[in-house]
């Protein structure tokens, strides 16, 4: 089951567009990779009095939503709760501590430490309803976390670039490739790139949505034929399906550590180049592979500086 995500006023500029055109719901739910169901949803739930649908007035109304759908707080109208919290919190009890208690002595009475914990914070979901204590002032930690969750990974690789091996650290040999995406705009469709990190060569496919199977389908395509040592990928959710991509191509893929793209600085710069021809904001749903091949053999047959002014395709033949 894929994980649940919101509109955003991009997504909901693109579905009106995508109205406008007279394009189906399922077809428009593969475009922006949202169920149909969620499709629909969002266009019965914030069209106007006349039945069109518009981006802003569908945000706005969301925003609305958002703000009253959390549950009214128990401590706005049960007072003896509330005095007796805010009394062991000027005792700098815990709100854990405090919930604990609580249910020692009200066993028919059950209190969760987050409540005490969103009491205390004041934010535009969750007003603070404790007004005499903070988190600030009363709690151990001062209202920071005691975790941090470092790992922002949406995938989890079995190899980090860490365990990549020397010769394709250092160059030494064809093929080891380096990968990532170039996005056009919401609903209009990506592209995927792989870059030979020795002989600077690059190849690439078309791809309609960030869909796992897609991805694995297309970075497959556009390795076929190539030696392939290694695969070196961002950590972003369309490359989930890494081991399947590593059983047909017969490799292994490493992944660099999250928020570093200079470790991956060979494909960064290409994808650069890239942009030259295809930039923010393109269409790649009007962009076909063969106009994607003719790119690639202007930039595949350009001088490199760092080849000794030999282009990538040059450079290949000159080492087999």
């Amino acid at each position: 089951m894929r994980p649940y995500h919101h509109f955003t006023l991009e997504n909901r500029e693109n579905l009106s567009e995508l109205l406008k055109e007279g394009k189906s719901i399922r077809y428009i739910a593969k475009i922006l990779d949202y169920a149909p169901s969620s499709v629909s949803r969002e266009i019965i739930r914030n069209r106007n009095n006349n039945g069109k649908y518009h981006p802003w007035k569908a945000t706005v109304d969301y925003i609305v939503r958002r703000k009253k759908c959390h549950r009214i707080s128990r401590l706005l109208s049960e007072h003896k709760l509330y005095e007796w919290i805010v009394e062991k919190l000027k005792l700098f009890w815990s709100p854990e501590t405090i919930a604990a208690r609580w249910r020692i002595d009200h066993p028919a009475d059950k209190l969760s430490f987050c409540t005490i914990y969103r009491a205390l914070i004041n934010s535009k979901v969750h007003p603070q309803i404790i007004k005499e204590c903070s988190a600030k002032k009363h709690l151990r930690r001062h209202g920071t976390l005691k975790y941090h969750n470092r790992n922002s990974n949406t995938i989890k690789p079995e190899h980090l670039i860490d365990e990549r091996p020397e010769e394709a650290n250092y160059r030494s040999r064809l093929g080891d490739w380096e990968g990532d995406t170039i996005y056009g705009s919401i609903g209009k469709g990506l592209v995927v790139t792989c870059v030979d990190r020795k002989s600077r060569y690059t190849c690439a496919a078309l791809l309609n949505s960030r869909n796992k199977v897609e991805t694995k389908d297309a970075l497959v395509k556009a390795l076929h034929g190539k030696i392939v040592h290694t695969i070196t990928l961002d950590n972003g959710s369309e490359f989930a399906l890494f081991k399947e991509i590593e059983k047909t191509l017969h490799t292994t893929v490493y992944f660099a550590h999250p928020h570093a793209p200079w470790e991956r600085g060979t494909n960064e710069s290409t994808n650069g180049i890239l942009r030259f021809f295809f930039p923010k904001g393109t269409n790649f749903h009007n962009v076909t592979q063969k106009e994607l091949d003719d790119v690639l053999y202007l930039i595949n047959s350009r001088p490199r500086k760092c080849l000794h002014w030999l282009s990538p395709i040059e450079f290949i033949k000159c080492c087999t």
